[in-house]
């Protein structure tokens, strides 16, 4: 399972998010990839959403974005969701009383363009498939770390492809869409990815 081998990566220096993470790995060990209600919330949010739920508000251990990313010292760090809101509570309760480099965590819902940028972590719901072109030229050259759920998200230009296959979430990532939004990806989050695009594939795509 993707998520249950993450429980060997012991990230530093983001201790806000390492108890979480304990938690996560401890519940997706469960059998049947099955998460008890002790773990997370909404027993009614599909298993794909709330692995999906649990990937996102990890990936912060493994992800460094640039300094300017921020505007202000107080400015909160912003995972958003574009399209369907498929993850009910999950999300916003995960990241609740979480920080990240001492800001605090805030769960959007994005309905405008306009608001892209000012992602951190920006979740693109399948629902939006026919708009990749449109929303990665909102955020080209921004710091944000793209993540969907289709088949065609990395060709298309997002940076993290989730697949839910056999019970279990994978990942892609495409690493020339990630330095060209200069967010710098942890060795250890890339030794667990199903597949790497680099900058020569991208090119030849």
């Amino acid at each position: 399972m993707f998520l249950a081998r993450f429980s060997g990566a012991k990230p530093s220096g983001r201790s806000g998010l390492a108890g979480i993470l304990r938690v996560t790995f401890a519940c997706l060990t469960a059998a049947s990839f099955l998460f008890p209600a002790a773990c997370l919330p909404q027993a009614t949010v599909s298993a794909e959403y709330r692995s999906e739920a649990n990937a996102l508000s990890n990936f912060p251990n493994f992800v460094e974005w640039p300094a300017e990313t921020f505007a202000t010292p107080q400015a909160p760090f912003l995972v958003c969701v574009y399209g369907n809101f498929s993850f009910g509570t999950v999300l916003s309760e995960l990241t609740r009383t979480e920080t990240v480099h001492g800001r605090r965590v805030d769960v959007k819902w994005i309905r405008k363009d306009e608001g892209l940028r000012a992602c951190q972590i920006l979740f693109i719901s399948r629902s939006e498939q026919k708009h990749y072109a449109k929303i990665f030229a909102a955020v080209h050259g921004a710091p944000v770390l793209t993540v969907g759920e289709t088949s065609e998200f990395n060709e298309s230009g997002g940076i993290v492809e989730f697949a839910y296959e056999h019970d279990a979430l994978t990942f892609e990532v495409n690493l020339a869409a990630a330095n060209e939004a200069r967010v710098k990806i942890s060795s250890r989050f890339l030794s667990l990815a199903r597949r790497i695009v680099n900058s020569t594939e991208a090119a030849k795509s």
